[in-house]
């Protein structure tokens, strides 16, 4: 019941000015609520109640993704139907291989690609056409492999977007079949304005505090170590100071140790918060307990910049090396393997809010990148083959699909000895590492 002691409270003047900005902070306010909430749900010794958290988890990631979906939809909607782009012929197949995989009838199809439902029933009559003129096509090779290379090479690329054209080169060498960067970019027709894949930056010298010039000659001569947040969703919010505090429930914390002679990495640890220097350096000591560096480099972060990291690296035998304030490249070695670590693997999932549960994210990438991953400037060897100065699997006996190809003509790089006969088909083998589709193990085998 409405109580009508209470006084009547008038709307300030020009209150419907700010409802817009208002709206912005009222949805930050409420992701601020729910990330906590669904934090202390996510660690709850309560099964049902940490199953609830990953379950509203996925249902918001979800309506998100959708909203996306839609925005997109309502924009092209707009443009008339007679202006709308066509699907080139490979899209039209798969939109019908989508058609199948969910069952959607040709009315659904339609609505969802915005288009006529007779263009989909035409697209179905004329299914096995073929040539270059067919309306619905498979993609076809550009270059003298023949066909099931070139698929081989783009189902590649669709079944694991992060890989560049010089990875899939070095992936497939190590699975037998050589081809040049080059050649993969052709058969992937990469469009004009992408980024290119696979630049990995130079070795870049490290300085101490006397500008001291540190090259590692060998496995555990010189380790990297640095520190970096991960977020669980963003930082932005519409009020001040535009942020979000940086610690659990809103990111985690990571410290990566790298080892610069064969870009192994040794070790991570996970933080609610940032990390003082004793947690730093307990996580160094388990590692160090290992195998010891004879020198760290780091930044000058108040983790290691301090009496306390500097006393312990002299009691346990270690020379730090500091990168240089404001110099690009200063540690760029241990910045590459992290930004490798987010956009390979940390950003195509749902960041878990259980601590276990990220350590075993973190750490499936961590053993897929020093086993399976191959590295540029280890010139295709993963970092445990460098790491362990075992035989690279890109130097074995490779697969040669070209019929009438010289047996003693020059391969794409690595150079390896032929296996078999030339003129063999072979079949891509895509498993994933601990059955995480974004950590691809890649192999090729022969078929009749």
């Amino acid at each position: 019941m409405c109580d009508q002691s209470l006084p009547d409270i008038p709307l300030p003047s020009g209150w419907d000015k700010n409802v817009k900005s208002a709206i912005l902070h009222v949805i930050s306010l409420a992701y601020y609520a729910i990330a906590a909430a669904r934090g202390w749900a996510a660690n709850s010794i309560n099964a049902r109640v940490r199953l609830s958290s990953d379950n509203d988890q996925f249902k918001q990631e979800n309506k998100l993704l959708r909203e996306e979906i839609r925005i997109k939809d309502a924009r092209m909607a707009k443009i008339d139907p007679r202006r709308r782009p066509y699907y080139p012929p490979t899209e039209r197949m798969a939109i019908l291989e989508l058609k199948a995989a969910r069952a959607w009838s040709l009315a659904h199809t339609a609505k969802a690609f915005l288009v006529e439902p007779d263009t989909i029933a035409a697209w179905m009559k004329r299914i096995d056409e073929d040539g270059s003129s067919a309306l619905v096509q498979l993609r076809t090779p550009v270059n003298k492999f023949p066909d099931f290379v070139r698929y081989i090479v783009q189902r590649l690329k669709v079944l694991c977007p992060a890989l560049g054209k010089v990875k899939i080169a070095q992936v497939l060498a190590r699975a037998g079949l050589h081809l040049g960067a080059t050649t993969v970019g052709r058969m992937l027709k990469a469009t004009p304005g992408q980024p290119k894949p696979g630049e990995t930056p130079a070795e870049q010298a490290t300085e101490s505090e006397a500008t001291s010039v540190v090259t590692a000659k060998r496995p555990d001569h010189v380790w990297h170590v640095d520190l970096t947040a991960v977020p669980l969703a963003g930082f932005w919010v519409p009020w001040l100071p535009f942020a979000l505090p940086q610690r659990w429930p809103f990111c985690w914390w990571l410290a990566v140790v790298v080892d610069h002679f064969s870009r192994k990495a040794m070790g991570v640890a996970v933080f609610r918060k940032q990390p003082t220097s004793v947690q730093v350096r307990a996580f160094l000591g388990r590692l160090c307990a290992k195998a010891k560096p004879k020198y760290i480099i780091c930044d000058k972060g108040s983790q290691f910049w301090c009496d306390g990291f500097k006393a312990w690296c002299k009691h346990k035998g270690i020379r730090p090396r500091f990168g240089a304030v404001g110099k690009c490249g200063s540690i760029a070695v241990i910045e590459r393997f992290i930004l490798s670590l987010k956009s390979e693997g940390l950003r195509r999932i749902l960041v878990p809010l259980r601590k276990k549960a990220f350590r075993q994210e973190v750490q499936s990438y961590v053993n897929w990148f020093n086993r399976h991953r191959p590295h540029t400037t280890l010139v295709g060897r993963t970092p445990d083959e460098a790491y362990r100065r075992i035989a690279p699997a890109n130097k074995r006996p490779r697969w040669e699909p070209r019929t009438r190809w010289p047996r003693d003509a020059n391969c794409a790089g690595p150079k390896a000895k032929l296996r078999g006969d030339p003129g063999m088909r072979l079949e891509l083998t895509v498993t994933h590492h601990n059955g995480q589709q974004h950590l691809p193990i890649i192999r090729l085998k022969r078929v009749a």
